[in-house]
């Protein structure tokens, strides 16, 4: 891959794409492509068509979607499903048609079926019914993967689909109503921190086992799948260990200097019981992760501190 090929990052202001984008200019990439949602609806089928048509660009990647958690994928279920099929149906069909050769599709591990056997291996998808609170955005996700896959299939262009873990870490989203976990707990010490060290109250029983994965260390990933020829359509993308709800709650509360009491609402749902990645394929074409948690917690923290003020989703 030559550091002048021109690369389109979609959605390069998120905490996927900007990660991403600083992945590459670390590595000395110096034609990225980027627009904001703004300046580029990707749900307009006709303005994404042109955009490729203007700016031809050499290699896709797509770090564009509607997300959020289990809140929010509950609240707004057509929304999940409809504005990310509208988004990658539009950057992939778009790529093909404008003769665009690589392709790299981001989607999550929320497409595999919720008592999928653990770690979750990539031929377990569509093999049984996925998760009931996420189950739109991971329909959305499981056509975009597809896609790829019939491109790779049909006209032999070299379309990847790479499945994140959790991903957390730098620009992540703060807002507690439409957070992850990880972020929303950092969001939630912080303040009870600030307020005298009350009792944090968390959803659920804190026994689910989640895997967690520093979003640089994901676009570590994503330029390696760059700069190779994957020789599958379909990779997850992970650290390999889980940790419970509950250790990521004590591990959260250390970073921050929370000294409160930590309260479980049982009457909130729990979500799937275990999603562990069988990430051995990464392994096996050379990849693997850097960031341990603890280190990964701590950045993230740190970043938050730094960018509360002018973060525009963390409204203390």
């Amino acid at each position: 891959m030559d550091l002048s090929t021109k690369i389109y990052i979609a959605g390069h202001k998120g905490m996927v794409g900007s990660a991403v984008w600083r992945a590459l200019t670390k590595q000395g990439y110096t034609n990225l492509i980027g627009k904001t949602s703004k300046e580029l609806d990707l749900r307009n089928q006709q303005a994404v068509t042109d955009f490729y048509a203007i700016e031809r660009p050499d290699v896709v990647i797509d770090a564009a979607a509607k997300v959020g958690g289990i809140l929010a994928n509950n609240d707004y279920p057509y929304q999940f499903l409809m504005e990310n099929m509208q988004i990658q149906n539009n950057l992939i069909d778009g790529a093909y048609q404008a003769g665009i050769n690589k392709f790299i599709f981001l989607g999550s591990s929320c497409i595999y079926p919720k008592f999928a056997p653990q770690p979750l291996k990539e031929e377990y998808l569509l093999t049984d019914s996925l998760e009931p609170t996420n189950e739109w955005y991971a329909i959305a996700k499981i056509t975009g993967v597809k896609a790829c896959q019939a491109i790779r299939k049909q006209f032999g262009k070299d379309y990847v689909s790479l499945m994140p873990t959790n991903l957390y870490g730098f620009f992540d989203n703060f807002d507690l109503q439409t957070s992850h976990v990880l972020p929303a707990m950092i969001r939630k010490f912080h303040e009870a921190k600030l307020n005298g060290n009350t009792p944090v109250t968390l959803w659920g029983s804190g026994t689910p086992m989640r895997e967690f994965l520093f979003v640089d260390d994901m676009a570590e990933a994503v330029v390696y799948a760059l700069e190779n020829i994957l020789p599958e359509h379909l990779y997850n993308v992970g650290s390999g260990t889980d940790v419970t709800i509950k250790e990521l709650a004590e591990t959260i509360q250390k970073a921050v200097g929370h000294q409160g009491e930590i309260l479980w609402d049982a009457t909130k749902p729990d979500g799937t019981p275990r999603k562990l990645m069988d990430v051995s394929k990464m392994k096996e074409v050379g990849w693997q992760f850097s960031t341990e948690l603890n280190e990964g917690i701590a950045k993230t923290y740190e970043w938050f501190l730094e960018n509360i003020e002018s973060f525009k989703q963390v409204k203390i």
